[in-house]
């Protein structure tokens, strides 16, 4: 036991972290805002009524920042390590072995790094239309609809150096290290993409035509808050958008101080990535209003993104300027998305290995590459797999040996450290029995209805 304390004391020191609390919160809310807030938020909003839809959404996100987030960032504080070592660690306290904890981090690992490769081909889409936006090249397109569907089938199948370009820029940053790279990127990404979508929705409001957009966000029918299809997409959205999945909220967890308030910081996430998804309604929903295309034949996922958004664009007056700004938006959200999948398994080689830095993120990022060029044609399917079913699968898994395994004194003394007041004695049975039932029905539901967020 005396040598397992001085390695963890050796590891604790050589560490890397956060060094501020606001650059640990802009960068979990730069791992939590990404592809869900801006393709499929806005189109849900719509769908099912708008503030129809709003009202479950809010529950939910109040639910899961109160407890996932929460129990996610403190177990990976408490052990000072990604999945695998926080996992161990609480098998190993709740007298199981530790053995048996790490054997099943390895669950959420991989999902961390399934996602991050398909996430790699639809953020160098998005590098690709960043550069044609600021070129001009993307309001060269026109508003014709065959054109911009042609360009974008085949850019979402023949754009392996872009793979290349991106993964590069993750590997700039991340190589840098954790405070150097990831903290001081997000310090300029994160308050960008915030100022540069109130612009955009400033912009949006004075366009003759966006009232018609506001309409349906604001609309509240009663009628169908009795509907189960709407919560049961209200949850899931809440859900995968808070990036509760066992992986990347543990990492940076384990990079958090031990005198952090990790319940404030848990709150400051949920509430700036609502806020996100928000402001990204207010801005695609009026600007496809404004278009006279009717919001029902719009889907959400890469079709809105690439291809009836820049028909819209192209359209307004200024539509240049609005794409340029609007897909910077798009790549400072998924940049600080990407990097944080990769955080884990790149750790995971630090602390498992005892591999520097910058190899063990390259080692990653290069297989990682390979197999984002190779799964370019079934980018969808490979996506669907893992946000179906490994994400809510690695979700669950943490909640329960955190909050069932562990123990309670475990899980409290883990929340509480560093925290202005205690938490209240709500949290432990709320996140034990219903935010653990909850991620159970993530993953039924998603494999049921074909994903759920």
């Amino acid at each position: 036991m005396e040598v397992s304390n001085k390695q963890t004391v050796k590891q604790t020191v050589q560490r890397d972290g956060f060094r501020h609390k606001w650059g640990f919160i802009l960068a979990c809310i730069g791992s939590a805002v990404g592809m869900g807030n801006i393709w499929r938020f806005p189109i849900l909003v719509t769908k099912y009524g708008g503030m129809t839809f709003l009202v479950p959404y809010l529950i939910f996100v109040a639910l899961v920042g109160s407890t996932g987030i929460i129990g996610e960032f403190a177990l990976g504080r408490a052990a000072q390590a990604g999945p695998v070592g926080a996992f161990g660690q609480c098998t190993e306290a709740g007298g199981r072995g530790r053995k048996t904890g790490e054997r099943i981090g390895w669950i959420p690992l991989f999902g961390s790094m399934g996602l991050a490769i398909g996430y790699s081909v639809v953020l160098s889409w998005i590098f690709n239309y960043t550069l044609m936006a600021v070129s001009g090249g993307m309001f060269a397109m026109g508003t014709d609809m065959e054109e911009i569907g042609n360009t974008f089938g085949y850019i979402s199948v023949h754009n392996a150096p872009w793979i290349v370009i991106t993964l590069l820029a993750t590997l700039v940053i991340m190589g840098l290290g954790v405070a150097r790279g990831i903290e001081r990127a997000n310090k300029v990404m994160m308050p960008a993409l915030f100022i540069l979508f109130l612009m955009l929705g400033v912009y949006i409001f004075m366009i003759p035509g966006s009232r018609e957009g506001y309409r349906f966000i604001l609309t509240l029918k009663p009628e169908g808050l009795a509907d189960p299809e709407v919560w049961i997409f209200a949850f899931g959205q809440a859900f995968f958008s808070l990036s509760v999945a066992g992986n990347g909220s543990v990492i940076y967890g384990s990079y958090l101080s031990r005198d952090e308030d990790i319940p404030s910081s848990a709150r400051r996430v949920a509430f700036f990535d609502t806020l996100a998804s928000l402001l990204a309604a207010f801005v695609i929903v009026p600007a496809i209003a404004a278009s006279g295309i009717a919001m029902s034949e719009v889907s959400s996922g890469p079709g809105l993104m690439f291809i009836y958004l820049v028909n819209v664009m192209n359209a307004m007056p200024g539509g240049r300027i609005i794409g340029m700004i609007f897909y910077i938006c798009v790549l400072f959200a998924g940049v600080s998305s990407v990097i944080n999948m990769y955080e884990a398994p790149a750790a995971m080689l630090q602390e498992k290995f005892g591999i520097e830095r910058f190899t063990a993120v390259a080692v990653v990022l290069v297989f990682g590459c390979i197999a984002a060029v190779l799964i370019q044609p079934i980018t969808s399917q490979w996506m669907d797999g893992i946000c179906i079913y490994i994400c809510p699968l690695g979700a669950f898994f943490a909640a329960f040996v955190f909050f069932w395994v562990a123990g309670k004194d475990y899980v409290l003394a883990a929340v509480n450290q560093g925290a202005k007041k205690p938490i209240g004695q709500w949290f432990y049975p709320l996140s034990k029995y219903v935010y653990c039932s909850f991620a159970v029905i993530a993953l039924i539901a998603g494999a049921l209805l074909g994903g759920i967020g």
